[in-house]
């Protein structure tokens, strides 16, 4: 590691107090997606008081901002993300299911420690700026709504990535890795059936049910489910049954689904045959039907020049060790998540001599904590879940590593991720990410080369051209 990362490094760790304050403040006020308005003032005025330019309202979405420092390109971006999930308010530290608050959010994937992390690269970032006096720009980005909103896809539908020569990201997770591969696009829609209320005894054919009409959608998106490719979905969730009464013709319902395939111009196709299917309900029970674009996002694309550069770099700075304490605090909340049968990591997945040897690292899945740097794998493998980074990825080379915050086989989305969320456990991981993503820039600042290469393979693997799945004069709308 030369002297520049050295600094980088230090830097990072001079300011651990700082950051491990603002991760935790994040903890204690979980918020749902574009309702992040605590968290957009905090990080703006952390980087205002950083040496930051700072610009709110990115794309016209109130808790969308960026922070950039430096003069001229490169131009290299840092994702950050802070929203929460509903319902799993968890108190930090217990090792079985204690809510703070019954049905409160809470931080349940790690995004409290998400964007901090990218802060403290860019602020790594711009002191080796200044230090050097290199040209270059470095940029934070708050991206709002990743667990639902897509706040980056939005940004992608103006082409604010397009400015950008990389950007590099970080996810909490329960490996050391430097993730690869490609995903779930979706697209998420708003059905709202309005119909005609009527006593449902005395006068039903007076009455025309959306609920019936929600139900009638429901059985023809089974049957659709059917006639789809592997790779794609179809989920569901009933956000208003008309009340409950059932002596009462329900006069407003409303389903709202979730539609995900691996292409992103797959998904927009299988909206639409969706589309199709909510319009015959409401045309069956006489209702009429209101269509709410909610949001969606792009399948990623893979860089394995940025992968190759964040690997150096994680194999450079090296993962944590942990205390006696920290382990037994992980097996204790281990023991309470369902027992892993698969070896973890994107590299075991796809190549059965890395899943061998992830085995033997954590003795045949017993370890509490996966203290080991994955291995390197490269590949364009299809893993199932969807994440607007993806929309990043078509307009710029991006690439993105994970950490261990949380342990061996827990799951993102659980009480467990909360409970391990102010844990020291999450704070090395965190700080952690923040180096690896930190050094990763310096080299390709300091190497025009890798830049050019990851340019080359972005322009190569994104020919096809970016499908936005944001519709035209759709906004972001916070459910």
């Amino acid at each position: 590691m030369n002297e520049r990362k050295q600094a980088a490094v230090a830097s990072v760790d001079a300011s651990a107090a700082l950051y491990k304050r603002l991760s935790d403040e994040l903890w204690a006020h979980p918020e749902l997606s574009l309702k992040e308005t605590f968290a957009a003032e905090r990080y703006c005025s952390a980087l205002r008081d950083l040496g930051f330019t700072v610009t709110e309202n990115l794309g016209g979405i109130q808790t969308a901002f960026c922070g950039a420092f430096g003069h001229g390109r490169p131009v290299l971006g840092f994702l950050g993300e802070f929203d929460a999930l509903s319902g799993l308010s968890q108190a930090a530290g217990e090792t079985e299911p204690r809510p703070l608050q019954a049905g409160a959010p809470g931080h349940g994937c790690g995004h409290n420690l998400l964007g901090v992390a990218s802060l403290a690269a860019a602020v790594a970032v711009k002191e080796y700026l200044q230090t050097t006096g290199r040209e270059g720009t470095v940029v934070f980005y708050g991206c709002p709504g990743e667990e639902g909103g897509s706040g980056k896809a939005f940004l992608a539908r103006d082409g604010a990535w397009k400015e950008l020569d990389a950007a590099l990201t970080w996810h909490p997770a329960d490996v050391n890795e430097v993730r690869t591969g490609t995903n779930n696009s979706s697209i998420q829609v708003l059905y709202k059936f309005h119909g005609v209320a009527a006593h449902a005894a005395s006068a039903p054919e007076q009455g025309r049910s959306a609920l019936d009409a929600v139900s009638l959608m429901n059985v023809g998106a089974q049957f659709l489910r059917e006639h789809v490719t592997p790779d794609c979905r179809v989920h569901y969730a009933v956000l208003d049954t008309g009340g409950a009464s059932p002596n009462v013709v329900q006069a407003e319902a409303s389903v709202l689904y979730m539609i995900r395939a691996n292409k992103v111009r797959d998904t927009v196709a299988l909206t639409k045959r969706v589309d199709k299917i909510a319009e015959g309900a409401a045309l069956m029970t006489e209702t009429r039907l209101e269509r709410v674009f909610i949001d969606g996002t792009a399948e990623i694309v893979p860089n394995f020049t940025l992968e190759s550069v964040l690997y150096r770099n994680f194999e450079e700075v090296g993962v944590p060790t942990y205390t006696d304490e920290e382990k037994a605090f992980a097996a204790a909340l281990q023991k309470t998540a369902p027992a892993q049968t698969e070896a973890p990591g994107t590299g075991a997945r796809f190549d059965a001599e890395i899943a061998a040897a992830v085995r033997e690292k954590t003795n045949g899945l017993t370890s509490p904590l996966n203290d080991f740097l994955m291995p390197l794998y490269h590949g364009t493998g299809f893993v199932p879940g969807s994440s607007d980074v993806g929309d990043v990825s078509w307009q710029t080379p991006a690439a993105q590593i994970a950490a261990v915050t949380w342990p061996a086989g827990a799951q993102g989305h659980t009480w467990q991720t909360v409970a391990c969320g102010k844990s020291s456990i999450a704070e090395k991981g965190m700080l952690t990410a923040a180096k690896v993503l930190a050094c990763s820039a310096i080299d390709l600042f300091e190497d025009p080369a890798l830049l050019a290469e990851a340019r080359a393979e972005f322009e190569r693997r994104a020919a096809e051209g970016y499908v936005c799945p944001i519709e035209e004069g759709a906004s972001p709308i916070a459910l």
